[in-house]
């Protein structure tokens, strides 16, 4: 069996190749993708060559962590039915080409434990819920203290923002880019500059910037908190003292759980998180190398979708 896939051979070299798929055991699935999403934080870092070393890091290496798929066929004790329409996290099925994650491909082999069965209607917005996971863990791994400062209104930050409204709380958002300022619903959008509060209990960085702990430090509220959501390539550092007199805290936001996952699905799939407009760009998979370019380099995209559905 065999699939079509997003390949980066190296650092900006990317192509769709030919790959062979290691074969199901009696706990896989196959999963015939319909679609996959392009993150601008850890795959930005993947194919620019930036990203840090860790353990199974190298390439080739097949991309993705946002797929959505129809379930082709099931072993008999991998715990899911054939047709299901189901979200997968990543693969590593392409023998020796790197499955980093391995979502960006037109098939996937994978464990039935770790897919999750999604709701017919969410449709591509399915492959937005790793990103939702991700922001509800910020608040899962603070004890459910919600951020009143976010910085940055990509996917990430509306998703952060849009939790907070549906529990009841009303953040702020810094943007310094005009074009990303609309879409808020429920809380506000400003300029960094016209924001003169310091006293915020929870700032939650989703940027990825590196030279702002001091700034957002000197916002903080005695006793109050940084929330590292971003995914940061140099090393961060900040002075001492004016966090010192704040009796500051920080805290880094890893990888959502499967709690977190399951948490979104609900919220998503009841109505009471809204995944609508932040998938702006859609492009057929055979055009794989534009799409990753434009996810990259458009400040108007925010979240760009490949359509796997002609591709065999």
């Amino acid at each position: 069996m065999t699939a079509t896939a997003v390949v980066l051979e190296r650092p900006q070299s990317l192509s769709l190749a030919r790959l062979a798929l290691d074969p199901p055991t009696d706990e896989d699935i196959v999963v015939d993708i319909e679609w996959s999403g392009i993150s601008t934080g850890t795959e930005r870092l993947l194919w620019s060559g930036r990203m840090p070393a860790f353990p199974g890091m190298g390439y080739p290496l097949v991309p993705g962590y946002e797929s959505v798929g129809r379930v082709r066929s099931a072993g008999p004790r991998s715990g899911v039915e054939v047709g299901q329409r189901v979200f997968v996290p990543g693969a590593k099925c392409y023998g020796t080409v790197r499955g980093l994650f391995g979502g960006a491909a037109s098939r996937v082999v994978v464990p039935g434990a770790r897919i999750v069965p999604i709701d017919e209607r969410l449709g591509e917005r399915g492959v937005l819920l790793a990103l939702a996971a991700t922001a509800y863990h910020v608040n899962s791994q603070g004890g459910g203290r919600h951020p009143d400062l976010i910085v940055g209104h990509g996917v990430l930050g509306r998703l952060l923002a849009r939790i907070a409204v549906a529990c009841g709380t009303t953040p702020v958002v810094w943007e310094t880019n005009p074009e990303r300022r609309s879409g808020a619903v429920g809380y506000d959008v400003i300029d960094p500059t016209e924001d003169e509060r310091r006293n915020y209990r929870s700032i939650c960085d989703v940027s990825g910037a590196t030279g702002l702990l001091d700034t957002l430090i000197a916002r903080l509220a005695p006793g109050g908190e940084v929330v590292l959501a971003g995914f940061y390539d140099e090393p961060l550092s900040f002075a001492f003292p004016p966090a010192f007199m704040r009796e500051a805290s920080l805290r880094i936001a890893a990888q959502w759980q499967p709690g977190d996952l399951a948490a979104v699905k609900t919220m998503a799939e009841s109505g009471a998180l809204s995944l609508d407009g932040l998938i702006t760009h859609r492009v057929d998979a055979s055009q794989a190398d534009t799409a990753y370019r434009t996810a990259f380099g458009d400040p108007a995209c925010l979240k760009m979708v490949l359509d796997w559905r002609s591709c065999e």
